[in-house]
């Protein structure tokens, strides 16, 4: 009876780390442009992609290309998000940044109930930092694995 039970609870372990890592990343990105006309989101991409079918191997003796066309990649399936702009007519808004904490809060909190855990968050921001810089946006990407 215990050899049984020594064996099952073995067995299970070992399923359990033979189990495949899934990874998904959500990005989310705020706008930094001045008088609140960007555009801020949430992304969360529906289709999957295999990186094989857009990946060419370079080498000097044989420079063999991916036929696969840029629009491929393309993802049209994908679940969007509304998020607060940073800026509004007056300057920065605080409440729009609560505003979207609470929702990227509960997205990640729906993520950990489907069983995701966040294994690391990385972020920066993309501006072109002249005195006359009226563009930007600042982007978040979760990275999640179950």
């Amino acid at each position: 009876m215990k050899n049984i039970i020594l064996f099952c609870f073995l067995s299970s372990i070992s399923i359990t780390s033979l189990t495949a890592q899934e990874y998904k990343v959500i990005t989310s990105v705020e706008s930094i442009v001045p008088s609140g006309l960007g555009r801020s989101r949430i992304i969360d991409a529906n289709a999957d992609r295999d990186f094989k079918e857009f990946t060419s191997e370079q080498t000097e003796e044989d420079n063999t290309r991916n036929k696969s066309k840029r629009g491929d990649i393309r993802v049209k399936d994908f679940e969007e998000t509304k998020l607060l702009n940073f800026y509004n007519i007056a300057g920065i808004r605080f409440q729009n940044i609560a505003a979207n904490d609470a929702l990227i809060s509960s997205k990640l909190s729906d993520m950990a109930t489907n069983g995701w855990e966040l294994v690391f968050v990385t972020s920066g921001v993309e501006a072109d930092a002249g005195n006359t810089d009226g563009q930007g946006i600042f982007i978040t990407r979760y990275i999640f694995k179950r």
